[in-house]
């Protein structure tokens, strides 16, 4: 055994100080992983041999080391197969026991499990990180046919469409565990979106799907084009050398290029420091260009396999316009060379992602194009008037920003439109205070920037949302988010060069001299607020002063104020807390006031609200201060989305019946269409909304609308808007009866305490939907606290399905803040706030989207 460690150890010791010595190549990293792996297999077969096990077991090389392929400290994972009959006999246990030992004994970090045949496809079925550590594998001792029918049987038992379903939502939890972006400035290599796995994730679903094994197989099912193929294996080979060196120079298993090791890292590539510019910094900018390549092509052909996997390849297409098509919610270009031949379509696609209802993401198609057409955005394409036209009616939407330019870094056209922008991407902050590369940074705080004026995000900030709510041109601090650091990494004031750069893209994209000024003094002046407010000493009446000098009028300091926020929580989590929330509200309070400003003690639009619903209870004999009890116990967010009718029919309703024990249930003649308006109040509890939905269901009502709130005192305070088929054009006396009806049924299933009744067979959907179907999707999203999630749904529509959506939170324990119920034709778009012990546990969150997806998807 000694003779054997020994070999082991010297082998293992001889291999990594060849690599280390060695040109640090893509080719250099392949070939000691493929050394590694071949040495422990000798080693293994050595032990395997002398540990006498039965003639029909077998040793079975699965997961990474099933690839072939071994890094430096990895874990060597393998699969002791034994034949059924002798799997509970004592001497095969106590033989697979020192067999083991022994692995350990020489060195081996061997990850083992022990399973018959007919165990491992039972445990395969019933955990997917089991099915797929066995579907990479490789026979190291034992017999081919008893390997053959492992493998066979192993791979007969994937269901490759519930395997796709799981591995993307497994991958989409994993981005969110590492913030959702390749630019961490401490990433993992392995796990975070761009590393190894996402390229893992591909060949898992692939190798499930029966379409290939390798990049090669892949594109002879043309999955991907012969370019790509060289894309993927160069950025692959990149992060496999890095994860390689940053092994060895760890010394152990070590995926984080964290900031303790990256020099060490980019020295041992040869990378020094130069004048303005790191060894670290050399090496990070050379992972998050291989990352980024990956997410991009990862993107591409998981959309591919999964098209393949749910035979949509040829599902029907909506026309859009001359360009494009509407693909069951996904963004598809007419031709693979629209950019090519039509470059003005390249940022016309971002604004059409905008402006679509329901279009959620770009095809595979219409990415592939992207990424070939890289090459097309050039100076002439940057100085093209129609370009910057379009541009700025991106930034001048409605809504849609923060997705839009995330989607436009994340294809690369960002930064080739926005050349100075392009000088930022996958720049490292060296500081405590940043924990995002300049570009994703910038992109958080124009996403913050955005909330302030998207009434769901109401409760995280509500002082800036009131302030946004009476901003007349969004826009303005959109382009101040956009380039306020990117100047970042020149050398000099930042600040002062982003200035320069802001100026120069105003003046090419005709912003008149007003709206320039204030966007040039917002990224000039973007530190400014902060720094007044936790260095200087607010009390002194010198500093309010000269800050607001320094302001000149109110609405440079309330643009200044928003920025600040933004941009401040757009630098790290932890970073934001309610001591510089004081402090930077203090000073905008303090300045506003020596300005001559009014103090911003409301939004001036809810106020008119306020004031008109007054007036309508006035008109209904309300007497004066009816609506206070009721309206102290509601947040910002409540007024934001009801109209004056709305808040002056809750409170006539509701003004005696505050802390009620029994729901409340009211119904009127709805004030924007057919159908009913229902008011319900009630204690709010896990399975209230789920009881409404119900109830409706049962009764035959179809929900169009909901607006869901939480009151302070944890009442629910829902108003649905509902239609049923029996209300065509109905007189006076039948909708009596019918809100008669409803107030007493709804109260009664709401007072209800017994188990929610199952949801019974699926509504049957239309032909328009069987002919246009739209694919399933849930998306789960932490707010800023972690504390509350947003879940957004899209699924065609049926008659029961907002009902199966409330089951699946009720189950779980989910309660519901907020909802935005949206009917698109044929398809549904809903949003809900929610939140619950449930939500904070991973597994039990794919849980829940795996329910969901299963409630979503319609009746075959």
């Amino acid at each position: 055994m000694s003779e054997i460690r020994q070999r082991f150890k010297q082998g293992k010791a001889e291999l990594l100080d060849h690599f280390r010595e060695a040109r640090p190549t893509v080719t250099s990293a392949s070939r000691l992983m493929k050394a590694l792996a071949k040495h422990v297999d000798t080693t293994l077969a050595q032990l395997w041999h002398q540990a006498a096990l039965p003639a029909q077991a077998a040793l079975i090389a699965v997961g990474g080391y099933g690839r072939g392929e071994l890094f430096p400290y990895s874990d060597v994972d393998v699969l002791v197969l034994l034949p059924e009959a002798q799997a509970r006999d004592e001497a095969v246990k106590s033989a697979v026991s020192d067999f083991i030992t022994a692995c350990w004994d020489v060195g081996l970090e061997i990850g083992s499990s022990v399973r018959t045949l007919a165990e491992c496809i039972t445990e395969a079925k019933a955990d997917v990180t089991v099915q797929t550590a066995l579907l990479e594998s490789r026979l190291l001792c034992g017999t081919r046919k008893v390997y053959k029918q492992f493998a066979d049987r192993t791979l007969a038992s994937v269901e490759p469409e519930a395997f796709l379903r799981a591995k993307t939502l497994e991958m989409r939890q994993r981005h969110e565990k590492y913030e959702d972006t390749p630019y961490a400035l401490e990433p993992n290599s392995k796990e975070s979106p761009g590393g190894l796995r996402d390229l893992q994730v591909v060949m898992w679903v692939a190798r499930a799907a029966r379409l290939g094994k390798t990049w090669a197989e892949l594109a002879a099912k043309g999955l991907i084009t012969p370019f790509e193929v060289k894309q993927l294996q160069r950025n692959e080979g990149i992060l496999k050398l890095i994860r390689c060196r940053l092994h060895l120079v760890a010394g152990r298993r070590e995926d984080r290029l964290v900031f303790d090791l990256q020099t060490a890292v980019a020295e041992s590539f040869g990378f020094h420091a130069s004048g303005s510019e790191r060894a670290s910094e050399v090496l990070m900018h050379r992972y998050y260009w291989a990352a980024k390549a990956v997410t991009q092509l990862n993107q591409i052909l998981m959309l591919n396999i999964e098209e393949r996997v749910n035979a949509s390849e040829s599902a029907p297409m909506r026309p859009i316009n001359a360009r494009f098509l509407d693909r069951a919610g996904m963004l598809e270009v007419v031709s693979d060379t629209l950019y090519l031949d039509n470059p003005h379509a390249i940022l016309e696609t971002f604004l059409i992602y905008q402006q679509t209802p329901g279009i959620k993401g770009l095809s595979a198609r219409t990415l592939r194009a992207l990424y070939n057409a890289r090459g097309v955005m050039n100076g002439a394409f940057r100085r093209d008037p129609f370009n910057r036209a379009l541009f700025m009616e991106i930034l001048q939407q409605h809504e849609g920003q923060t997705h839009a330019f995330r989607l436009m870094n994340q294809t690369s056209v960002l930064g080739r439109y926005l050349w100075v922008f392009r000088g930022i991407v996958g720049r490292m902050q060296h500081d405590l205070f940043h924990v995002y590369t300049v570009d994703q940074h910038i992109l958080m705080v124009l996403r913050n920037v955005r909330r302030f004026f998207i009434p769901e995000h109401t409760h995280e900030y509500p002082q800036c949302s009131q302030l946004a709510a009476n901003w007349d041109k969004p826009w303005l601090l959109y382009i101040a988010a956009l380039f306020h650091d990117v100047a970042k990494g020149r050398g000099g004031d930042h600040s002062e060069l982003g200035a320069v750069e802001v100026r120069r893209f105003c003046r090419d994209h005709g912003l008149d001299k007003t709206d320039t000024g204030l966007v040039e003094f917002l990224v000039r002046e973007h530190l400014t607020m902060s720094r007044v407010a936790q260095k200087e000493d607010l009390s002194d009446p010198d500093v309010v002063a000269r800050f607001a000098q320094k302001m000149g009028d109110a609405r440079r300091l309330t643009g200044l104020y928003l920025l600040t926020v933004a941009d401040v929580r757009g630098t790290s989590p932890k970073v934001w807390n309610a001591w510089k929330s004081k402090l930077l509200e203090d000073l905008f309070r303090m300045t506003l006031r020596a300005l001559g400003g009014a103090a911003p003690n409301a939004d001036a639009e809810i106020e008119a609200r306020k004031q008109e619903s007054r007036h309508l209870l006035a008109l209904h004999s309300a007497l004066p201060g009816t609506e206070e009890p009721l309206w102290a116990t509601l947040e910002l967010s409540y007024f934001a989305r009801h109209d004056a009718s709305d808040i002056a029919w809750h409170a006539r309703s509701l003004w005696r019946y505050l802390e009620t024990q029994e729901p409340i249930v009211r119904a009127r003649p709805s004030s924007v269409g057919e159908g009913l308006q229902v008011l319900v109040y009630a204690a709010d509890r896990p399975d209230l909304f789920a009881r409404i939905c119900g109830y409706f269901d049962g009764a035959g009502f179809s929900i169009q609308d909901a607006k869901v709130h939480t009151t302070k005192k944890g009442y629910a305070l829902d108003t649905f808007q509902v239609v049923s088929s029996t209300m065509d054009d109905p007189e006076p006396a039948t909708y009596r009866d019918m809100i008669s009806l409803v107030e007493t049924q709804a109260t009664l299933a709401l007072a209800s305490t017994a188990p929610l009744p199952e949801a019974g067979l699926r509504g049957r959907v239309s032909r328009r939907v069987r002919s246009f179907p739209v694919k399933p999707r849930v998306a789960l999203r932490p707010d800023e606290r972690r504390q509350r999630w947003l879940l957004s749904i899209s699924a065609s529509d049926r008659p029961g399905l907002l009902y199966a959506i409330a089951r699946v939170l009720g189950r779980h324990e989910i309660s519901l803040q907020l909802a935005k119920v949206t009917t698109l034709g044929e398809r549904v778009e809903d949003t809900f706030l929610v939140c619950g012990k449930a939500m904070q546990q991973p597994k039990i969150q794919l849980q829940v989207e795996s329910e969901l997806l299963d409630a979503l998807t319609p009746p075959r």
